[in-house]
């Protein structure tokens, strides 16, 4: 018998006398690109028992539940085939294979893990220990998340989850000053604080620029409790901040034009980073509707309001997304969280480039745009030189 072999024996073994901890495939040699390791784990949905494979790639992971059967038929394909490293954990001992060696030893685990769906996850941000946290009525003073906190605490952690992917090749030396335009209560502003300075290790300094003086004060208190040295928040509006260099600009749902004025500062920054989800998009509604699309073709999408909201808002960040590469930007814009949790979901990410686009090529598509849905100015155009 093959040392894959036995090992799948002894996993289908323990999977019935319920001695399975868990298996890790590692030594990946198939095709997948970033693919490094597979680790799966016994759980119940809606009461029926899965197994669950964690893909690891270089930077991210991918969770998939399979049905036992159909795992098992993945795990045999993998261990034969994809894997040259594997080790099964039971309550009973440890089976390891290192390039067809097998070694069995004590185990690491006496007793089954827990199967529970929901148990706690691997997240970037963790709650315990998070004094912030728990000011922010997030977690109770024992660092569990409240039930009617979850989705604000998978939001914290998605955002974390982008801004680490964006920051992770970018030199030490260009996300020393952030800027949080409109950073409101303070959530995301904080964890982003916390993740850079903490997690990572850089020596960041965060300023939230809050207009309501008391969301400016209360964050300041958490930031003194948290011991958070270098996050600071101050009262004033965008447009009226001094950005200069500022490394990554960041305003998430700042009203209508006000993430325009965002924008406009990265830019004039030359800010390495610039992030926002916008909010409303008013200022080009109000201008489609004034000057009418001069394609006849269009109308029908311009004719209701719910579509003429929707082309607005289409239209208006995807001129803020060409103004951007104009002055120098690698733009992507993709669904930050699911709309299930907001309907302001979308997020532009633009990361300044060393070698930028053709200007001129990207004012024409810019021109060619704002003719065909009768827009006369997008308002960012006017807030640059």
């Amino acid at each position: 018998m093959s040392a894959s072999q036995e090992l799948l024996t002894a996993l289908e073994q323990s999977l019935t006398d319920n001695s399975f901890v868990r298996l890790s495939l590692s030594g990946y040699k198939g095709t997948e690109e970033n693919l490094k390791s597979v680790h799966i784990r016994r759980i119940i949905v809606k009461r029926a028992e899965k197994l669950s494979f964690t893909y690891r790639y270089k930077t991210r992971d991918i969770v998939k539940n399979h049905d036992t059967g159909e795992a098992m038929s993945m795990i045999r394909s993998m261990a034969a085939q994809d894997f040259h490293n594997g080790t099964l954990f039971t309550t009973a001992f440890n089976l390891t294979i290192d390039n067809g060696r097998m070694k069995k030893s004590a185990p690491t685990e006496t007793e089954t893990p827990p199967a529970g769906h929901d148990r706690a996850k691997n997240r970037p941000l963790a709650a315990a220990g998070q004094s912030w946290l728990h000011d922010l009525a997030i977690t109770d003073a024992a660092g569990n998340v409240y039930k009617n906190a979850q989705d604000k605490y998978r939001q914290i952690n998605k955002y974390i989850e982008i801004l680490g992917g964006l920051v992770k090749d970018m030199p030490p030396e260009k996300i020393r000053r952030i800027a949080d335009m409109g950073s409101g209560k303070g959530y995301l502003t904080f964890a982003l604080y916390d993740y850079l300075r903490n997690t990572l290790n850089i020596p960041v300094h965060v300023t939230g620029v809050e207009y309501r003086a008391d969301m400016v004060k209360l964050c300041n208190d958490m930031a003194r409790k948290a011991a958070f040295s270098d996050l600071t928040f101050t009262q004033g509006t965008i447009a009226d901040y001094d950005a200069g260099a500022t490394d990554i600009l960041i305003a998430l749902h700042a009203c209508d034009t006000a993430t325009d004025d965002a924008i406009a500062k990265g830019i004039a920054a030359q800010s390495a980073l610039i992030v926002v989800a916008p909010c409303c998009h008013k200022q080009i509604r109000r201008d489609m509707e004034q000057n009418k699309a001069a394609d006849p073709r269009l109308a029908p999408l311009l004719r209701h309001g719910i579509f003429m909201e929707r082309q607005a808002e289409m239209a208006t960040d995807a001129l803020r997304a060409l103004i951007l590469e104009y002055h120098g930007y690698h733009v992507k814009v993709f669904e930050f969280i699911s709309d299930a949790h907001t309907p302001k979901n979308v997020m532009i990410t633009a990361t300044r480039e060393r070698t930028p686009k053709a200007a001129a090529s990207v004012m024409e598509k810019i021109a060619a745009l704002k003719q065909s849905l009768g827009i006369g100015h997008h308002y960012l155009e006017s807030t640059l030189p």
